[in-house]
Parts: C-alpha cells; sequence; structure tokens
C-alpha cells in the first residue's frame, strides 16, 4: 500500500522550469533511491513533499489526504528532511538531537542514544559542542535529530556527503536497518548510482524535472543513466 503518491507536481524557481509533471507511487517501508545528474530536481522534489517549499501545480497524497491539508508543522513531523547543509542548534550533540522529539514527547535518553548510534556516532558525542564538530560528523547529527522525531517518512538529501568513507556504509546499513524495524520509508537522494544501488528497493531516475524511470533496484541500469 502507498504511503505517498504524488500527481502530475510541477515547481518554477525563479522563473525556471525545475519539476514538470512528477508522478511517483512510494509504499510504506521502501527506501527508494532518487538519482539523476546536479539540477534535474531531486532537492526540489524532496522540498516539496514537506511543504518547505509549496508546489505550482499537481498533488501529493501522504496517507490517503492531501498535504496542502496538513499544517506545515504537523506535516514536518511526520515527513521529515535531512538536508545537504546541517543546522545544528546551540549546546550539546544531546540537545540537538533531543530538541524536536522534546516537543511532542517525553524522550528517554535511552531513545536519544540509540538514533546517535544508529547515525554512526558513540556515546562519547553527547555532550560535545555541536558547533565543534565536522561537516560529517554534523550530517550524522541532522541525521539522529529526525530519527528521533520517529517520522513515517524520512527525506533524505545526500546524508553521507561529507561522512568519513569508512563509516559510510555503517550509516546505511544502520539506516535500512531503521527502515526494516519501524516500517520507515525513506527517499533517498544521491549522485551515487552504487550508493542507490546497496540501500534502496527501486531507484526514480529524475532527469530534467522528469522523472524517466521508476523500477526495482536489481533492474535499474545505471549505464547512460543521466
Amino acid at each position: 500500500m502507498n504511503i505517498i503518491k504524488i500527481n502530475g507536481l510541477e515547481k518554477k524557481l525563479d522563473g525556471k522550469e525545475i519539476l514538470k509533471g512528477i508522478n511517483l507511487e512510494v509504499n510504506k517501508g521502501t527506501i527508494i533511491g532518487i538519482v539523476g545528474p546536479s539540477g534535474s530536481g531531486k532537492s526540489t522534489l524532496l522540498r516539496c513533499i514537506n511543504r518547505l517549499i509549496e508546489s505550482d501545480r499537481g498533488s501529493i497524497i501522504f496517507n490517503k489526504k492531501n498535504i496542502r491539508d496538513i499544517f506545515p508543522t504537523e506535516l514536518r513531523r511526520k515527513i521529515v528532511m535531512v538536508h545537504q547543509e546541517s543546522v545544528m542548534f546551540p549546546g550539546s550533540v544531546y540537545n540537538n538531537v533531543s530538541y524536536g522529539a522534546s516537543l511532542i514527547a517525553d524522550v528517554k535518553k535511552s531513545h536519544i542514544l540509540k538514533c546517535i548510534k544508529d547515525a554512526g556516532l558513540t556515546e562519547d558525542f553527547l555532550d560535545t559542542d555541536a558547533s565543534k564538530l565536522s561537516g560529517g560528523e554534523k550530517k550524522r547529527v541532522a541525521l539522529a535529530r529526525a530519527l528521533a522525531l520517529d517520522p513515517s517518512i524520512l527525506l533524505l538529501d545526500e546524508p553521507t556527503s561529507g561522512v568519513d568513507p569508512k563509516k559510510v556504509q555503517t550509516v546505511e546499513k544502520n539506516i535500512i536497518d531503521f527502515s526494516k524495524n519501524r516500517k520507515l520509508t525513506v527517499l533517498w537522494v544521491t549522485h551515487n548510482i552504487d550508493q542507490a544501488m546497496r540501500v534502496s528497493s527501486c531507484i526514480a531516475n529524475l532527469k530534467d524535472g522528469v522523472i524517466r524511470e521508476v523500477c526495482k533496484t536489481k533492474d535499474f541500469k545505471w549505464e547512460g543513466a543521466y
């Protein structure tokens, strides 16, 4: 059963047509890799899905409800995005990861610690000043912060860019396990086709604002995809 259904989605930015009639259905608990060249509209698509920007035409249905009928802050607790550039709040890693989740529920430290570990960090980071972290470490804190909200859908925009190469596959495995254990749906934008092949059960190829192909990962032919 699909958790999200996108019909005829269009978006212009600064007068330029970025999305040109996107159609996509994603089933609950699926990890879908969204690949395509730079400027193809991948990040714009994610930002439309959780209403960081509004589409010009078309519809996005989440759990059988049009997202325009869901208050944005409520929607963003269920559809959480991890951006390419990770912004840290003042304070410790623990405060950063627990911040959003603590606004909507009592949060146990064990839950925050698990999310930090799932993002590829260790308990040693809990009291570290988040502003002092490296770019890759900040990316993992942002991922942990998203996981702590226990979302229905996770939108990942190049989630391992800047991450220590030795940690990348650990982060990938943890997200895959998290998706399986919690039936978490993941839309994973990456320029790295090899990564998309590793993490996803299906792949959507986005080029020039149009989804050219959606298929099972095993059927994806990456030669000439771009």
